[in-house]
């Protein structure tokens, strides 16, 4: 397999104020999803002094046959290392470009990943070249591949929200039940936050963060 590096333009959307925000948040979207419409679920979020930015995964494609409503993703298995590459290239641009020049000293930069979107996140906070206040995990568990000796020091400046609908079809207690021991096992300050509802976004525990 050849490769070959070249400009590349990709989306993201915006919600609140974009001038002097107090609270930045980055939310990472799931499979499937557009920027367009994953950030409306944060609007219980808006107000004068938040910022809540939606980068979107670098694949899109139809969600149905050969027309309709597109999607998009992060990545797949194939080539899954030039794909997360990639899209941490990506990440870490936006923030250079468009979220440095707005954080100041008491500037609260939080991070947050939905289903797939939590594995992307997960892996850009385990890069290492970008310190957030909060970091929570919505409806989906750490990945694998990440340095977790590197990734519980990283997590020690960090407070760290583990959200997850108590009618998630993608999250059985049993799969629960192991994340909590592994993170338990790795010494990880995780609080833990269950709604009721689907594998969903729910406004209401968003501000409980």
């Amino acid at each position: 397999m050849n490769h070959i590096q070249f400009d590349f333009k990709a989306r993201y959307e915006t919600l609140g104020n974009i001038d002097n925000p107090k609270r930045i948040w980055i939310v990472v979207h799931g499979y499937g999803q557009q920027a367009q419409y994953f950030i409306r679920k944060f609007k219980p979020l808006q107000d004068e002094e938040t910022l809540v930015i939606a980068p979107e995964g670098l694949h899109h494609f139809y969600l149905k046959g050969f027309d309709g409503r597109v999607g998009a993703s992060w990545m797949t298995k194939e080539d899954r290392c030039t794909d997360i590459d990639n899209y941490l290239s990506y990440l870490n641009m936006i923030y250079k470009q468009v979220i440095l020049p707005l954080v100041e000293t008491d500037t609260e930069v939080n991070l947050l990943g939905f289903s797939q979107g939590a594995a992307t996140a997960s892996r850009w906070l385990n890069e290492g070249k970008v310190n957030f206040n909060k970091f929570v995990l919505w409806s989906s568990v750490f990945p694998p591949d990440l340095n977790f000796d590197l990734f519980a020091i990283q997590l020690a400046t960090t407070k760290i929200y583990f959200v997850y609908g108590n009618q998630d079809e993608f999250m059985p207690n049993s799969k629960i039940k192991a994340f909590k021991t592994k993170l338990n096992a790795m010494h990880i300050d995780i609080e833990y936050i269950n709604f009721d509802g689907p594998h969903d976004i729910d406004g209401g525990t968003l501000l409980k963060l």
